[in-house]
């Protein structure tokens, strides 16, 4: 009789496994359908106007892809609403930015390139100490584009009387938006013109 018992609970918690096994399959199918994008975001130069802040540095750049679009997140800590970071993006005409100051070209690879250009600079401003260690014309340290859909390359250009600047290419010219959270900028680039990805 303990036996039987024992045979039935064992018989539901198999059955139970079972049951969550079929589970990820049917998430798997799910997830495979069509997601629906905004695109809806343009292409046209994006800029705030210029605020009077206490400037920040950078500290920090990465990226991330999402099913409609590719990110890039510029850490800038002690910026908000109330304390805004100002910045410009841009397609440029080719695949080339010039240099603050200088105005010397930087080749940036992809099929279109966005300039960059934040109210911040990599080095802290009171002790002039470098917090985000970037080199003209090398990619932006620690972003890794492997296997994006539509981010390509990065070019740092530098940091020039508190601004700095650099190139993100892209696959083409594609619909982005710019927005502001605390502590940091977020730029999205769409991975297509559709409504669906």
């Amino acid at each position: 009789m303990m036996r039987r018992w024992m045979t039935a609970p064992m018989a539901l918690v198999l059955a139970a496994g079972i049951a969550t096994a079929v589970v990820p399959t049917a998430y798997a199918a799910t997830a495979t359908s069509s997601t629906a994008c905004e695109t809806g975001w343009g292409s046209l130069n994006k800029q705030s106007p210029v605020f009077d802040y206490e400037h920040q540095p950078i500290t920090g750049i990465r990226t991330g892809t999402h099913p409609c679009y590719d990110r890039m997140v510029i850490d800038v800590p002690g910026t908000s609403t109330a304390n805004p970071l100002s910045y410009r993006v841009q397609y440029m005409d080719g695949n080339t930015i010039y240099q603050a100051g200088s105005g010397d070209p930087i080749t940036v690879g992809g099929g279109a390139v966005l300039e960059v250009v934040v109210m911040a600079p990599v080095y802290d401003p009171a002790t002039w100490e470098v917090v985000y260690p970037a080199k003209a014309r090398q990619p932006l340290p620690g972003v890794d584009l492997t296997g994006y859909q539509t981010f390509q390359d990065t070019r740092f250009a530098g940091s020039f009387e508190g601004e700095t600047q650099f190139g993100l290419g892209v696959r083409a010219r594609l619909p982005y938006r710019v927005f502001q959270l605390d502590n940091r900028l977020v730029i999205d680039v769409a991975h297509s013109w559709g409504t669906t990805a």
